[in-house]
């Protein structure tokens, strides 16, 4: 790869002090570098044989609020965000439906959210349209295909929806989208990319 990881490190490191104030809902992160980055560049590279596109990589970082635009696009040689949008949990990892998630599952019927490194699968039209599907890389999600984990895009997934009520719903595990940005999402992520998920 031809970015410093030291520097990348060094800058999360720096920023994350950054976020440790509230947000307000879908105001831009106070750091152009994401607090997991550090992670999903080592994900990037222990998975290399299988990520074949390499320029971008999906985040979702699930410590933040579902009304918040915790779903990033960032370019991996800069380290910056090009895109952010809202994302749904699983009901599973939110049976109080708080908006947080408090649990992460890789088995079916859990309706939960998994954790970790997928591969950004190929492109299809199901029940909710233009979607995605996703190859867990690592034992706490291998079983995402199996499961249809994917992105789409759903009703339930509203900017005003979470103005309103204070969140958004949730999904069966997938990685929800609004309806109005699934189309920009699966353009920006293509097969062969990297989507890292965690807390």
């Amino acid at each position: 790869m031809i970015f410093n990881r030291r520097q990348f490190l060094g800058a999360s490191v720096a920023a994350t002090s950054c976020l440790a104030a509230p947000r307000a809902f879908a105001a831009p992160w106070t750091t152009s570098r994401p607090r997991l980055l550090p992670q999903a560049l080592t994900a990037l590279d222990t998975h290399s044989s299988q990520i074949t596109q390499r320029d971008v990589i999906g985040l979702v970082d699930f410590s933040a609020h579902s009304r918040e635009l915790r779903f990033q696009l960032v370019n991996v040689a800069s380290g910056d965000v090009a895109a952010e949008w809202l994302v749904a949990h699983g009901r599973g990892s939110d049976r109080a439906n708080s908006g947080f998630v408090s649990q992460f599952s890789n088995q079916p019927g859990s309706n939960a959210s998994s954790r970790g490194s997928f591969l950004i699968a190929n492109a299809y039209v199901g029940r909710h349209g233009r979607s995605r599907r996703l190859i867990g890389l690592e034992p706490q999600n291998n079983l995402a295909l199996d499961r249809a984990i994917v992105i789409h895009g759903a009703n339930y997934v509203d900017r005003d929806m979470a103005r309103q009520q204070g969140r958004i719903g949730r999904s069966l595990g997938c990685f929800t989208v609004e309806m109005r940005e699934i189309e920009a999402v699966l353009e920006k992520l293509p097969e062969g990319c990297l989507l890292f998920a965690s807390k």
